[in-house]
């Protein structure tokens, strides 16, 4: 069975979804961050892993599911912290953010079907990508791949390709960065938290 390894930052107001400052508050980006992170460690912990990791920059709260461990993350650039995650999973795993709250558990167990394929791809519609699955645990895929870039998705996944590994594609899901994106994903996934706590901060005045 395989690892199920979400990247995250603690919601901590002025430390995450910064973007979203336009309309909201950092308070108010901070409750999104905490719905979207606890949609998707929902799913996690539904999916069929046989081990789920929380690889954290800050500290875990009152909201960390049951079953669910806990890494610091390391320092170094993304790169370098996607890479160190898989590093310590020693075996098959799916690497996750913490941007896509509509991410289903059936849609987690696609990628971590390593029967059909030595890596999962899932592409952001932003140019990066949400999901990384890997059979193997190859830290040296990812390090050295540009982040935070509209090409960042291509050049990982042609990274996977040139390494010779059979890659399949998950469906292309929207990241939540901006304040257009949270509609969307709102929209799109109206009966998770994430799309509740944003229905009620737009109905609060400003």
């Amino acid at each position: 069975m395989s690892t199920l390894l979400v990247i995250a930052k603690a919601p901590v107001a002025g430390r995450v979804k910064t973007r979203l400052t336009t309309v909201f508050t950092p308070g108010q980006a901070a409750e999104l961050a905490l719905a979207a992170l606890r949609d998707t460690l929902a799913a996690v912990v539904a999916a069929p892993a046989a081990r789920r990791v929380l690889v954290l920059d800050g500290q875990p709260g009152p909201w960390l599911p049951p079953g669910v461990e806990v890494v610091p993350q390391c320092g170094g650039s993304l790169d370098a912290r996607l890479a160190a995650a898989f590093d310590l999973a020693g075996g098959p795993a799916l690497l996750i953010g913490m941007d896509t709250p509509q991410a289903t558990p059936e849609l987690l167990a696609r990628g971590l079907d390593f029967g059909r394929a030595d890596a999962w791809f899932g592409p952001a519609d932003d140019g990066g990508f949400w999901a990384l699955g890997l059979a193997e645990p190859r830290p040296e895929l990812l390090r050295g791949v540009p982040m935070s870039v509209p090409h960042t998705g291509a050049a990982q996944r042609r990274r996977l390709a040139e390494a010779g590994l059979a890659v399949r594609d998950l469906p292309e899901l929207c990241d939540v960065d901006t304040p257009a994106d949270a509609a969307r994903v709102a929209a799109q996934a109206p009966g998770t938290l994430f799309a509740a706590r944003y229905r009620d901060l737009c109905a609060v005045p400003r």
